[in-house]
């Protein structure tokens, strides 16, 4: 199938003295790390809105890209044009995951029943597209954002009507990701927050939102969903504050509601950003509570304060990412690339060349996280950091084996501690660079 991008050749692996643009330079799919394959390290996934449908809109300026694919937008003819797109640009890049919104896939119709049908319609001409090939589905979701009925939020919301809306979209996603072969199911809470709390019932809200998740978890098991569902952190925009802050307000939501065995995080780099942290920072909170479940693969511009999606470049945050994915023993989900091309990037050929910059830069840390854990220096460090806690009075403090009087008398004893050894930071910082960059 050679239809909508007949002038780009399939992407292959060339290495890093390769200037071909339409060749991975560090994506050697095959390649091993630690017992993996770098293909079953990194399961890259296409974002169907952003590649398929984004076409350049911003709140300034009208579509600078054509993405109808020859079909006219808003109808079943271009939904079905959209997959076979999108199955040629996959198989084209060797990507074997998609991820999606319900209506990423179909126009909303007016009425949910019609909604629903396209909806039949579209994934059994998606499983015929993508039979006798690798692509699968990564995960899917609901989008609970766009509709003016969720101005106030789908969980959140004050309209126990609207609140049913929510329920029907959420159950038809987790039928149609279910026949898709999903790995995953995504919460990502766009409305579900608010403006200002003097018109806010914050406590009926949270609990609702815990509610429409149960009702989820319990309805995906009943029909054969055995993945795990996500939520996906963001503090703000459109919401001025959101439900869904940050990886530890999640966490702590779900651990509240009693969710927290069902769901893990899906950790986007830009959100992390919006949030005040760095992309490590959220997937480390993630991993430590045994919650690291899969990763939107794009990054912010610090400069901005909102959520611009773009492609990964950033090779030290990769690096950095991706130490933390080994150290948590790779992921149940994947890396979805929530990303878009720039405006004024508005070419078939921008969509290879971003997605080839996403896929090397990922792959570029993975390989620099293997080496920063073979070399051992940083664990070593941190080990030798708390070697007071291995015996002694820190082997009881972390047995739990000990009384507050003990302590206490231990400090009078001491009657003045010696300083803590030193962070070593910048050391530790000059070891990063020195395997980056050798």
């Amino acid at each position: 199938m050679d239809t909508f991008f007949k002038s780009i050749p399939a992407v292959k692996y060339e290495g890093a003295d390769s200037t071909n643009p339409y060749a991975f330079k560090y994506y050697d799919a095959n390649r091993l790390f630690m017992g993996k394959t770098m293909k079953e390290h990194l399961p890259f996934a296409m974002a169907w809105w952003h590649n398929l449908g984004a076409n350049g809109v911003d709140m300034f300026g009208v579509s600078t890209t054509d993405k109808s694919f020859g079909a006219k937008p808003g109808t079943m003819e271009h939904a079905k044009a959209k997959v076979d797109a999108g199955v040629e640009f996959m198989q084209k890049l060797g990507i074997e995951y998609y991820c999606f919104h319900d209506i990423d896939l179909v126009p909303e119709a007016d009425d949910i029943n019609e909604t629903n049908r396209r909806l039949d319609e579209l994934s059994d001409y998606l499983l015929e597209k993508t039979k006798g090939t690798n692509i699968k589905c990564l995960w899917g979701t609901a989008n609970m954002f766009g509709n003016p009925r969720y101005m106030n939020g789908a969980g959140s919301t004050n309209s126990a009507d609207v609140f049913c809306f929510a329920a029907a979209q959420v159950k038809k996603a987790l039928e149609i990701t279910v026949k898709l072969g999903g790995r995953g199911y995504v919460f990502w809470g766009g409305r579900e927050g608010y403006e200002t709390l003097l018109n806010t019932d914050v406590k009926l809200e949270q609990e609702n939102i815990a509610k429409l998740m149960h009702l989820a978890v319990d309805y995906g098991r009943s029909i054969g969903f055995k993945g795990d569902f996500y939520i996906e952190p963001k503090p703000k925009e459109p919401m001025k504050h959101q439900y869904d802050f940050d990886a530890a307000t999640a966490i702590g939501f779900l651990r509240q509601y009693g969710l927290d065995k069902d769901f893990k995080m899906n950790i986007e780099a830009n959100h992390a950003t919006l949030a005040g942290h760095t992309f490590q920072h959220e997937l480390r909170i993630s991993r430590i509570n045994g919650m690291l479940g899969s990763i939107d693969a794009n990054q912010g511009d610090t400069l901005l304060g909102w959520d611009t999606d773009e492609f990964p470049c950033n090779v030290y945050d990769a690096t950095m990412a991706m130490y933390e994915v080994l150290k948590n023993g790779g992921l149940t989900g994947g890396f979805n690339f929530d990303s878009k091309t720039r405006r004024p990037s508005n070419t078939m050929e921008d969509m290879f060349h971003a997605y080839i910059l996403g896929m090397d830069t990922f792959a570029l840390g993975l390989i620099k996280a293997a080496e920063l854990i073979e070399d051992g220096r940083i664990d070593s460090f941190i080990k030798e950091k708390y070697a007071s806690y291995d015996t002694g009075i820190g082997k009881k403090i972390r047995d739990g084996n000990v009384t507050l009087q003990e302590l206490a008398d231990r400090a009078a004893e001491l009657k003045k501690p010696a300083l803590p050894g030193s962070g070593r930071q910048e050391y530790l910082e000059a070891v990063v660079n020195n395997i980056l960059f050798k």
